[in-house]
């Protein structure tokens, strides 16, 4: 399940489009983010990540993840100019 809402969240695809292969719906992968959001997971791995991982110098593995999330974000964002 955790994997699916990464997946949504890293990829910048619709729910709609959660691949098959995670083994969730789509409408179970979004009510349990929602859940998550709620409860404040997201903060606190936030959080998690940039304590006492970053203090030990150990955030290498994580910053790369969220450049590659965040590369990949830009790319599928749609170009501001439009060629005819």
């Amino acid at each position: 399940m955790f994997a699916a809402v990464v997946y949504v969240l890293a990829s910048g695809c619709a729910w709609r489009h959660l691949p098959p292969a995670f083994g969730v719906s789509q409408a179970t992968a979004r009510r349990r983010f929602t859940a998550w959001t709620e409860a404040g997971l997201w903060r606190r791995l936030y959080e998690a990540i940039l304590g006492e991982p970053a203090a030990r110098g150990e955030l290498e593995w994580a910053s790369t993840i969220v450049g590659a999330a965040c590369a990949r974000a830009e790319s599928a964002r749609p170009s501001a100019e439009v060629t005819t």
